[in-house]
């Protein structure tokens, strides 16, 4: 199978693929020899009106491997977890639904990462981590630096029934359980890492997810 993974910047997809997107007219193609992540990050935020980039390579992962030693790579984990009900938890920060996530600390597994920024955010003891959903990537500056931030996804379960607390100091206003038929309210406003998490998990029937391939 194929691989490919995506490069979020904002709003904007950077492809790296080991086979042409079915809809490549919607794509800008990137040259693989001269990609640059830095300079791409200052093309993409200025007034270039492309949504979609696509980087075509015989090895994605080989490929996506060297574009995260150029950038100084942060590392974060995060959780989707699942209660009794079969409702899904979610917090609303800084405008936007989102999943429970946080940077890795110095040593710390990102299994490990994922439980603690889960229970630090939303204010419960998870039951069980899981399996792996799926690692997502983008792109942000700090103090003028291009950085890469790669989030490792795992499944969670939650078997109580205590009452969720949202951590007010890292700008979350809202914790939340929602049903599959609440997911349309999230999808709605979140980012688009969120998106391939919920993709991946068989949430977005029904839910028009652009250039989801």
């Amino acid at each position: 199978m194929a691989l490919k993974y995506r490069i979020y910047i904002n709003q904007k997809v950077v492809l790296i693929t080991e086979t042409t997107p079915a809809q490549p007219e919607m794509y800008e193609q990137l040259d693989q020899q001269s990609f640059d992540l830095k300079t791409l990050y200052n093309k993409i935020i200025g007034n270039n009106p492309k949504l979609y980039y696509y980087i075509l390579c015989d090895d994605a992962k080989a490929f996506l491997k060297k574009v995260m030693k150029s950038v100084t790579l942060i590392e974060a984990a995060g959780g989707l977890v699942k209660n009794s009900k079969k409702d899904y938890l979610f917090i609303f920060r800084n405008g936007k639904w989102d999943l429970p996530k946080g940077k890795l600390e110095k040593g710390e597994k990102p299994k490990e990462g994922a439980v603690r920024e889960v229970e630090e955010e939303c204010g419960i003891a998870i039951d069980k981590c899981g399996d792996k959903i799926v690692n997502t990537y983008h792109v942000y500056t700090i103090k003028g630096e291009v950085v890469l931030k790669k989030t490792h996804w795992y499944k969670m379960k939650y078997k109580g029934k205590g009452k969720l607390k949202p951590q007010i100091e890292e700008g979350i206003t809202d914790v939340r359980w929602m049903g599959k038929k609440d997911i349309t309210l999230v999808a709605g406003n979140t980012f688009p890492s969120i998106m391939d998490v919920l993709l991946k998990r068989d949430l977005l029937a029904n839910i028009p997810v652009p250039l989801s391939e």
